[in-house]
């Protein structure tokens, strides 16, 4: 894992960039996002007539000279944007070259970087939690679980390197359940905002009531799909066993040439369901290779899908 996520020149490009949210903020905390509420920024609502007690700093004397009538001017309120990034840190996501869970952080990042660098509140929320893993070592599980608990709440541009120091800090181990951590999220959250889902999605169980959760909940779901080379198209063949990763399970396989074309073909076919699943639910879709050039995902896909600009 290199010493920094993000380099200073892909930083300095991604703090011109504002996460677009279709959905108006509705966060109790002030921020810089439109919301439906009213109050004292510079961005003008609408009129109300005035009752008494209201503060006669807000009325349109120009107004009442026209109609002698008393209206007081209504502002809107600048809301913060809650954003969830639920990461992916089961054993799966440690396949590869590079390996899934480097470039799941890198993503993780970048789009925590522009939310903070937007005044909105970011939270990261890494899954299984830490009694799934197979680690013992009593010290790195403690630095974990600093760190998980300083991720679940960050704001502010000035809280970036220690949000990335944090990030740097996970590690990946133990079995997914991807559901699971997404109806919780949905659950926990005060408010709905932009839910981001960085995972391979390769849980037996499934990905569908985690997604519907977060849809029925009112957030705005981006899900990036990251696979590593070798399961796009794998570069090993003959009389192979198989190991899964997160149970253990075992199975021989013969895998040969001629098969390449069958299995590069399943996977496209699990790509494309989860793909039409996300289209008919308003979910943003996105799949990379984790050794896809990160700023073309950033610069290039997050862009022209409007997640950010």
């Amino acid at each position: 894992m290199p010493d920094a996520l993000l380099t200073p020149e892909l930083l300095r490009r991604l703090e011109q960039f504002q996460l677009l949210a279709a959905r108006r903020a509705k966060s109790s905390s002030k921020g810089e996002r439109r919301s439906r509420a009213r109050g004292q920024s510079v961005e003008f609502a609408d009129y109300r007539t005035y009752v008494h007690g209201d503060d006669f700093r807000y009325l349109d004397w120009n107004l009442y000279g026209r109609l002698e009538k008393l209206f007081l001017k209504l502002y809107e309120e600048e809301r913060e944007l809650p954003v969830r990034i639920f990461l992916d840190a089961s054993e799966s996501m440690t396949f590869g070259e590079p390996r899934k869970f480097d470039f799941a952080r890198q993503v993780a990042a970048a789009i925590g970087y522009v939310a903070l660098s937007g005044f909105d509140r970011v939270s990261v929320i890494p899954f299984p939690d830490l009694s799934t893993s197979a680690d013992t070592n009593p010290a790195t599980r403690i630095a974990e679980l600093a760190a998980r608990g300083a991720l679940r709440s960050v704001r502010g541009k000035k809280s970036a390197i220690q949000f990335f120091q944090n990030l740097g800090a996970l590690t990946a181990g133990g079995s997914a359940n991807l559901n699971e951590a997404l109806r919780r999220g949905a659950l926990e959250a005060r408010q709905a905002g932009v839910a981001v889902v960085l995972s391979d999605f390769l849980d037996p169980a499934g990905y569908e009531s985690g997604l519907t959760a977060l849809v029925g909940r009112g957030f705005q779901v981006d899900l990036v799909q990251i696979l590593a080379p070798d399961e796009l198209s794998p570069s090993t063949f003959g009389d192979l066993r198989l190991v899964d990763s997160e149970t253990g399970a075992m199975q021989e396989v013969t895998f040969g040439r001629f098969r390449l074309k069958s299995y590069r073909q399943t996977v496209q076919n699990f790509m494309q369901r989860l793909r039409e699943y996300c289209k008919s639910r308003g979910i943003n879709f996105f799949t990379a290779s984790s050794n896809t050039d990160l700023q073309d995902l950033l610069l290039k896909q997050l862009r022209q899908a409007e997640v950010w600009g």
